[in-house]
């Protein structure tokens, strides 16, 4: 068995769905079916949901390590625990406690209820009171409610009451697959990744569309988003990368355009092909990794004229953050390494050596004006790639045998 004995669910616990009052039920189903997914070939023997939190319910082999491993990534949950389910009354409740802090050794503690069902006789700071009483009679440890070494916490359900001892963070934000689909650019750099998780943290599902400079080029870019989806797509489960090959795009451009406006103009293009890329995907809105003033194409006026081009929704969600706020997501989500390494950016090629930072979309439309740019955008969909990760979503049939209903 690779948990302690006695342990036999798991109690992970969310915040802001809480909140979502009348459509609560329909973000609660899809965190449980995204722990039951998560979690699949772990020993897990059923997921479901209880007032205020979900239940995992352990087979007697379940791997602890991987569920550890993976539950973080599960967005929605923002803590979890391994748990002891016992009967409803508080000697069951308080023996339990006290055999599992039997031969552990602290020197504070504090208890923290959960009553999800009112008509239980004790209140909450009863029922504490109860249980520190005897943890403190056992152990000599000190009460301490602000900073406790140990932190026991006991939830009483109207059906059944668990506690747990050691809480650990999830992930946070809203599950996976109840905000839709976008679309999000992957340069290869440090910022995108990070837009991209941000996004699928805020419930949505993405595409990843990485422009590459073939045949210019050779598939160091192509490779570094290869690895990066495959670092997000546990967020997500299974993913999609959509790689275009923009080199011939960018030679027709050079070839008419006057070299200020390129890099507006490659941008520009850009979000048409992705746009069009989300049409065939069924995707609502574009991402990117841009953040205001970081580079020359991310002025105030160059950004607006970039968006300009796109006829879906754009968010931005790092536009605020500065370098080191996104390199320390990076490094967290683990892509950063991978984005350091060196390529070629498909946007450093055929790059004037003085671009326009101060663009307005009446100049940048004239300059495209001698651009077929339908046919680019065609050009670009037939020399597109398409590399797909992780797991086939699982049938609803299926997903039901291994997950159970709320109850």
């Amino acid at each position: 068995m690779c948990y302690g004995a006695g342990v036999n669910r798991i109690i992970a616990r969310y915040h802001e769905i809480a909140l979502k009052r009348g459509n609560r039920q329909m973000f609660v189903r899809q965190l449980v079916d995204n722990i039951g997914r998560a979690l699949r070939g772990t020993g897990i023997r059923r997921v479901k949901s209880a007032p205020g939190r979900i239940v995992v319910a352990l087979g007697k082999n379940a791997d602890w390590a991987s569920i550890r491993e993976r539950l973080p990534k599960v967005f929605g949950i923002a803590n979890f625990a391994l748990a002891q389910r016992t009967e409803r009354n508080i000697d069951d409740v308080t023996d339990g406690v006290l055999a599992a802090v039997e031969g552990r050794q602290f020197a504070s503690f504090a208890i923290h209820t959960k009553r999800a069902d009112k008509s239980f006789p004790l209140t909450s700071p009863e029922i504490n009171a109860v249980i520190g009483a005897a943890v403190k009679e056992k152990t000599g440890a000190a009460v301490n409610l602000s900073h406790p070494e140990l932190l026991i916490t006991v939830e009483m359900l109207p059906r059944e009451a668990f506690f747990s001892l050691d809480k650990l963070p999830g992930a946070g934000g809203l599950p996976v697959g109840t905000s839709g689909r976008v679309v999000t650019l992957l340069s290869g750099g440090i910022d995108s990744p990070v837009a991209a998780w941000r996004l699928m943290r805020r419930g949505c599902r993405t595409d990843f569309v990485h422009f590459h400079g073939a045949p210019f080029q050779d598939r160091a870019s192509q490779e570094k988003a290869v690895e990066l989806a495959k670092v997000l797509t546990p967020y997500q489960f299974e993913s999609r990368l959509h790689l275009v090959a923009f080199g011939e795009v960018q030679r027709d451009i050079v070839a008419q355009v006057q070299r200020p406006f390129r890099v507006v103009l490659y941008r520009r293009m850009m979000l048409r092909i992705a746009a069009a890329i989300a049409r065939q995907v069924g995707a609502q809105a574009l991402v990117t990794g841009e953040s205001l003033g970081q580079v020359a194409s991310q002025t105030l006026e160059n950004l607006a004229t970039i968006e300009d081009a796109a006829d879906l929704p754009l968010l931005r969600p790092l536009i605020g953050m500065d370098k080191s706020e996104i390199t320390e997501q990076a490094q967290k989500l683990g892509t950063f390494e991978i984005s350091i390494q060196p390529d070629e950016d498909c946007c450093q090629l055929f790059v004037p050596r003085h671009p326009a930072t101060r663009t307005t979309v009446a100049e940048v439309c004239e300059a495209e004006s001698v651009l077929d740019i339908p046919a680019l955008i065609q050009y670009a969909l037939e020399h597109t790639e398409v590399m797909t990760f992780g797991e086939p979503a699982a049938t609803r049939r299926h997903l039901q045998a291994a997950v159970a209903a709320p109850g």
